[in-house]
């Protein structure tokens, strides 16, 4: 069970902190307005993230700080947002919550962040969520599909992002149904909250029964033959994978040598094609992803316009880095906020920043625009199918919707790139 804590209440004001706000306002008034904000200045805009740039996670995730570094560049080139430059400090956590909670109080009171965006990691930005809303800073995008960051009552400055896995497990599940009716659905996922929302996704679509096997592994033990053993006993002729992008090239690669060959179906945080040829190679990815099914809610398909600019800007920007899912989310991230940072006004504050995410008025630039509302933080509750075919992952215009309990198919809302690639208001 999660622990509740609502922001701290404001103490009452006394004389002594009376004439020192009307001194803060005096010195507000001679050195402009948004320095009463904090990292708010005349020419920037201060804000920071906690990343595993090494650790366990890195492997997977390290290269999303710097694709939406790379298009703060881009946006900085173009006169950044209201005339104020984009400066991102990022922290590394190694994956460690201890180590987020010191480099997260590390960005709020020494490096004074406007706002704390895309803090990756269940684990590791949960240690801090509580101390982000009791000091009243906008912490936006969390990375992660934990349905923990969609509650504004309780922690009215968080907002998700990413399709969280109730969303992808129900996508996955009904494509499942709609593509392989009467097949055998099975399932391997990481064990924790990860693996176990995901499964609570599928079986919205297919029914508490619908799952005949579920396994887990722990991300520790680099061995799951067992598991890979004992879904090819269960005669399991789909497989969904709630699993990090190297645990997804283990399970293909272990059921190959195994002789095992079912229709795999993976979340988006461990689908991405260009990094599982990382890991199983050039030769042999396109052989054992072939029909390979993924899900994902932002714009990665080959040749869309949004591929283009943002590998433009990969190039320009990110000193030629592999461009993948990683990059397209990394980037999509700093588009969005941009977009709200755009909305927030001339003179952005922290309530101004959060009040324009709950308008509806920021969209991002996913398959369906973000849910955002002053009752829902939740980011994507949309979807689309992925498929590898010849080596390529591309969408295969399926796109699910979940509301509520109920999955319903849709038409993806994709919005079009405009001029540089810098939304305004």
């Amino acid at each position: 069970m999660r622990t509740t804590t609502t922001p701290r209440p404001r103490a009452r004001a006394t004389v002594a902190t009376l004439g020192a706000a009307a001194l803060a306002l005096t010195l507000a008034a001679c050195g402009g307005a948004d320095e009463a904000t904090p990292g708010v200045t005349a020419e920037t805009v201060t804000i920071g993230t906690h990343q595993p740039l090494t650790g366990p996670a890195a492997a997977g995730y390290s290269s999303i700080s710097a694709a939406t570094q790379a298009y703060f560049d881009h946006v900085n080139a173009q006169g950044g947002v209201h005339g104020r430059q984009i400066e991102y400090v990022v922290k590394d956590d190694g994956y460690n919550p201890a180590n987020t909670q010191t480099v997260v109080r590390e960005l709020v009171q020494q490096d004074d962040v406007f706002a704390v965006v895309n803090g990756l990691g269940t684990p590791t930005h949960s240690a801090v969520l509580d101390f982000l809303n009791q000091n009243e800073v906008p912490d936006l995008f969390v990375s992660s599909g934990s349905t923990a960051w969609d509650d504004p009552e309780a922690y009215p400055y968080t907002f998700g992002y990413n399709a969280d896995y109730h969303v992808e497990g129900a996508a996955l599940g009904r494509y499942a149904a709609d593509e392989h009716p009467g097949e055998t659905v099975c399932l391997l996922g990481q064990n924790d909250d990860y693996g176990e929302t995901l499964l609570e996704g599928v079986q919205i679509a297919l029914g508490e029964d619908g799952v005949a096997a579920h396994e887990t592994y722990e991300t520790a033990n680099q061995d799951v033959t067992a598991q890979i053993g004992a879904l090819q006993g269960a005669g399991c002729e789909v497989v969904v994978l709630g699993t990090v992008n190297g645990f997804t090239a283990l399970a293909v690669g272990t059921a190959a040598q195994m002789g095992f060959t079912p229709t795999w179906m993976a979340a988006s945080a461990g689908g991405d094609y260009p990094t599982l040829v990382g890991f199983l190679g050039e030769d042999l990815a396109p052989v054992l992803l072939q029909g390979f099914v993924s899900v994902n809610y932002l714009p990665f398909g080959p040749g869309g316009d949004w591929v283009e600019l943002f590998s433009a800007v990969n190039d320009e920007y990110n000193a030629g880095a592999p461009f993948d899912g990683n990059t397209v989310f990394g980037m999509s991230v700093g588009y969005t906020f941009v977009e709200a940072l755009a909305r927030a006004g001339e003179d952005p504050t922290r309530e101004s920043l959060v009040a324009a995410l709950e308008s509806g008025d920021v969209v991002g630039n996913g398959l369906a625009p973000l849910a955002y509302s002053a009752d829902d933080h939740a980011g994507f509750t949309t979807a689309g199918i992925t498929v590898v075919d010849d080596g390529v992952q591309d969408f295969v215009g399926t796109t699910y919707r979940l509301d509520g309990e109920t999955v319903t198919t849709t038409e993806p809302q994709v919005p079009a790139v405009e001029g540089e690639g810098v939304p305004t208001e």
